[in-house]
């Protein structure tokens, strides 16, 4: 049996991979999403209207990514020292109750001190739950329970972002501040069920986080000289297999960083609700799509859909260039934009699993999420400086050809993982 139909039949077997733990670390993670999709839009229409202008609006978002990035490469640490239940925890506290401050007190400084505080807790919870969700997948399976734990990801930016513009319209921004505190509170709960198990002193100085050796799958497909990551986190990153999918993820979230956080702006002079919509549009089909991405990278390879994901990202984009486009292309424009990036996470983060072993599967899920909020944050810092000089639709187009640009990578790993390219 080759090693695709071997994928194939480990993938069609019947693995659990809704195991308790697994279904506990989904609650803590769209209570601690929630939270943070609730405001990702909604800070940067509070800095705008509060006379920050563009560069205030992108900053909400930049500042709060440069948090995150900033955390990321501590959270394998504290997880060793800690275990999973006190670190999660604190990162879902960081994520909520700092956005309850701002019912107290309004100005530009505390709401940037708010997205740091948010920023750090977003580092904490997606770093923890990424390697988690990747260690309690069964055999086989690990592309598909990455795919459900996105989903975990992708289901409260469904409701979150819309929601969240929508509810600051009618009722004003404090309702949203404390409905962001109560849902990360309410995630609590599930943390106590996480794995608590801390490392050892002796995997701590090996930085194995899950105190195993070897991939988990039994599987020799990891490309030669990729079978371990020394070190920390910036090694992983400069590791020849993990360069490309790495690359891909931070254009793409660089899109992400920018629609987020000035779509709503972009549309404010359309129709009524045009950017809830969108937002809803878009955030509704990227989960659905990184669940059939990792569908088809069990059994198929994550790779082979690189191109057609990237390519619909960048199409996407290229359909708000025109805001005064009839509605059905900016809807049109959000379908293939989040087709295209939910399938782009998962791939991406599957395909960087598939490289290494199992023992550098934290500092890989670092770099991973490293690469997504640096690009979701030089995004909104990076197009709110540019839509000053240009405004939104060259702002748009230029986001558009950096993406079709990542093209020329993501066909090339696709050749690797055939074993073409060096």
């Amino acid at each position: 049996m080759n090693a695709r139909a071997g994928r194939t039949a480990a993938a069609t077997g019947t693995s659990r991979l809704l195991t308790r733990p697994m279904l506990l670390l989904l609650v803590a993670s769209v209570g601690g999403m929630g939270g943070f999709y609730l405001l990702l839009s909604v800070l940067p229409l509070y800095a705008a209207t509060a006379g920050g202008g563009g560069v205030g609006a992108g900053l909400t978002t930049g500042s709060m990514m440069l948090a995150t990035v900033l955390a990321e490469p501590g959270v394998p640490w504290f997880l060793a020292r800690f275990g999973h239940r006190a670190v999660v925890g604190a990162g879902l506290l960081l994520l909520g109750l700092p956005s309850a401050v701002l019912c107290l007190w309004s100005s530009f400084p505390l709401t940037l001190g708010v997205c740091l505080a948010r920023g750090v807790g977003l580092g904490i919870v997606v770093v923890a739950g990424t390697a988690l969700a990747a260690e309690l997948a069964p055999p086989g399976r690990r592309s598909e329970s990455l795919g459900l734990y996105g989903v975990s990801l992708g289901v409260p930016s469904v409701l979150g972002l819309p929601a969240g513009v929508w509810l600051s319209d009618r009722l004003g921004f404090e309702p949203v501040f404390l409905l962001t505190a109560a849902l990360t509170l309410l995630a609590l709960p599930a943390v106590a069920g996480l794995p608590e198990r801390r490392a050892t002193r002796a995997e701590r100085r090996g930085g194995d986080l899950d105190g195993q050796g070897g991939d988990p799958d039994g599987r020799s497909g990891v490309p030669e000289g990729s079978r371990g990551v020394p070190g920390g986190p910036l090694s992983a990153a400069v590791n020849r297999s993990l360069v490309r999918p790495t690359l891909i993820l931070g254009a793409a979230t660089f899109a992400a960083g920018v629609l987020v956080t000035f779509l709503p702006l972009a549309l404010l002079g359309g129709p009524s609700h045009l950017a809830v919509v969108a937002l809803l549009v878009q955030a509704s089909v990227a989960p659905i799509a990184r669940w059939g991405a990792g569908w088809w990278g069990d059994r198929h390879g994550s790779s082979s859909l690189l191109v057609p994901a990237v390519l619909a990202v960048a199409l996407g984009t290229a359909g708000l260039v025109r805001l005064e486009s009839p509605v059905v292309v900016v809807v049109v424009s959000m379908i293939l934009f989040g087709a295209g990036f939910g399938a782009v996470q998962n791939l991406t983060l599957a395909t960087m699993f598939e490289r290494v072993p199992r023992s550098a599967f934290g500092r890989v899920s670092v770099v991973w999420n490293l690469a997504f909020d640096a690009g979701m944050g030089l995004g909104a810092v990076g197009f709110g400086l540019l839509i000053d000089r240009t405004g939104y639709p060259w702002g748009f187009a230029v986001t558009a050809a950096l993406l079709l640009a990542v093209l020329v990578p993501a066909w090339r790993d696709r050749r690797y993982v055939r074993g073409e390219a060096t």
